[in-house]
């Protein structure tokens, strides 16, 4: 049995931080940065919305450390947590590089860098994805982790095999993905198609296993 949560631990807090560091860079740049800053851009990383520099320079750190802060407490409140798990730890830690990642890189573009934006985040998005196909298929049930259905809750079985399938769509669509931005194919229309099999496979393949063995088990 899973020991009580700790709401507030080391790994809460550093997180929070390492979300809140590119603060500092902000405040470095500040007098520096356009009145509008960009903070989206299109699949050929032409901007299409701004926002005000201070909410690009502070706003946007402090709303991942506020996000990074409810994922924590629901990560380690959940009472079928794995702590030992990898995917757990990497759960627990993918929103800090994330806020170092888009903070910094919205400023710098912000700031004339000639950033390729266009092929630099989807790069970063693949990276994340392989790491998480790798520990996809150790995942055990829980409720905030993986591909969480009525029929994958409802069976251990089910969820085993969901999830080792999974593991392996999303390691091939990621180095495809990897690939496709390498090779300077397609990427908008390929990440497309694979963004929409990672979500739509498990989930058909996950029902009709439940349809084939609909008895729940807790093995």
């Amino acid at each position: 049995m899973n020991k009580k949560a700790t709401l507030i631990d080391r790994t809460l807090v550093i997180t929070t931080l390492l979300c809140l560091l590119p603060l500092v860079f902000s405040a470095l740049v500040y007098e520096d940065l356009p009145e509008q800053v960009a903070i989206h851009f299109d699949v050929h990383g032409v901007a299409d919305n701004y926002a005000s520099k201070a909410f690009a320079a502070f706003g946007l750190p402090i709303l991942l450390a506020l996000m990074n802060v409810l994922l924590q407490i629901a990560l380690t409140s959940d009472p079928k947590r794995d702590p030992s798990a990898k995917i757990y730890t990497l759960s627990r830690w993918i929103l800090a590089p994330l806020s170092l990642f888009t903070s910094s890189l919205t400023l710098l573009i912000a700031l004339g860098h000639p950033i390729k934006v266009e092929r630099i985040v989807p790069l970063f998005v693949s990276i994340i994805l392989l790491l998480i196909a790798n520990y996809l298929p150790k995942c055990k049930q829980n409720y905030t982790i993986g591909i969480k259905l009525p029929w994958t809750l409802a069976s251990q079985t089910n969820w085993r095999k969901t999830h080792r399938l999974a593991g392996w769509l999303y390691c091939i669509i990621s180095i495809i993905f990897i690939l496709s931005i390498i090779l300077n194919w397609n990427v908008a229309f390929i990440f497309f198609i694979g963004l929409a099999l990672m979500l739509i496979v498990p989930v058909v393949y996950s029902f009709f296993y439940h349809l084939r063995h609909p008895a729940i088990d807790t093995e």
